[in-house]
């Protein structure tokens, strides 16, 4: 009988620990696995959640966290897992059959137009596939300097640009400072902000694994902030936001060293760029880092869609809404960003 010594489980809050022990054992597993995304999806978002683990002789041995987003704009999917850049299965290769012919059952029952797992690695290299996106990591010296040179010359000048200019980092406490760069940023490009609130629980549901870091000037001005993830011996900058003066004073090279350089000292070993798209100015911004880009394997299993969907910029049927949402005073955006934002994952 197949699968006859795992079981199938959906995950409880009481079983969080669990769960998370074996994230944090599992060589696959990423943050984007950790089982505080389940409350975050459901309370944050509203979106209904799907946390799927299999047992064997009493253990778990494989997890597969999924989210529902259901948006009149945007269609119905089953994701593994919206707002995060890794996802799918991790664990035993063997429960991975198990794990997704439920995923498959929830995608039918709940009719849902496609399920889509967004994984480091190809799992199914016959199913429709997103190549716009690619991840950049790399390992990070112990020694502090052997970074700082590390970093190819031009953009090692820019980060000796912002030292010169005196810029100062700093570990916040909260995201205020955070989300002001980060809205007034985000709306600046043409995409709606998420709520505050989902970055305060973050900082308040992951502690010390998630972090603000916020670049001034040497007079107090505020340039740049990003918010990070740490898991295991990787730091993830994943959020970030600038004001216009930033670039001049080259404070976000100045700030992703300082990142480095404190990640460097609490002992991180591998820096984890996060994904971008192909071909636009954050890609080619880590490239001159010294950074590789390496493919994403976003698969997806399509049942009411003839193609994968382009819920993102680069599509050009939301240059009218990207172009009029450049134009909306700050405020307005802030209101209106989380009720459209929410469904994009």
């Amino acid at each position: 009988m197949p699968h006859a010594d795992l079981s199938l489980h959906h995950l409880s809050e009481s079983e969080h620990p669990e769960w998370d022990a074996f994230v944090l054992d599992c060589p696959d597993a990423t943050f984007f696995h950790r089982a505080a995304w389940q409350g975050l999806m459901e309370n944050v978002f509203g979106h209904r959640t799907h946390f799927l683990y299999a047992r064997r002789a009493g253990r778990i041995v494989a997890v597969l966290p999924l989210a529902e987003v259901h948006s009149r704009l945007f269609g119905h999917a089953l994701t593994s897992l919206p707002f995060c850049v890794y996802g799918g299965i991790a664990g035993d290769p063997a429960a991975a059959p198990l794990l997704e012919a439920e995923a498959e059952r929830i995608a039918l029952a709940r009719g849902v137009q496609h399920l889509e797992y967004r994984n480091l690695s190809p799992r199914h290299t016959d199913w429709p596939r997103q190549d716009l996106y690619v991840t950049f990591r790399k390992a990070i010296d112990p020694d502090v300097e052997a970074n700082l040179t590390a970093i190819p010359r031009k953009q090692r000048a820019m980060v000796r640009k912002g030292i010169k200019n005196a810029l100062v980092s700093h570990i916040d406490p909260d995201v205020e400072r955070f989300f002001a760069l980060y809205a007034d940023n985000v709306r600046r490009h043409g995409t709606p902000a998420l709520p505050k609130r989902f970055f305060a629980t973050l900082m308040d549901v992951f502690g010390e694994q998630c972090q603000v870091m916020t670049v001034t000037g040497p007079d107090g001005q505020l340039l740049s902030s990003v918010l990070s993830f740490y898991f295991r011996d990787e730091v993830l900058p994943y959020y970030a936001g600038d004001a216009v003066a930033a670039r001049a004073l080259a404070a976000n090279d100045f700030k992703y060293w300082a990142l480095m350089q404190h990640a460097c000292e609490r002992g991180v070993r591998l820096f984890d760029y996060g994904r971008s798209k192909i071909g636009t100015g954050p890609y080619s911004f880590k490239k001159n880092w010294g950074f590789e880009p390496q493919p994403l394997s976003y698969e997806y299993r399509l049942y009411k869609r003839d193609a994968i969907p382009q819920n993102n910029p680069m599509n050009p049927k939301y240059r009218a809404f990207i172009a009029m949402w450049k134009r909306l005073p700050l405020p307005v955006a802030n209101a209106l960003g989380p009720y459209i934002v929410r469904n994009l994952g």
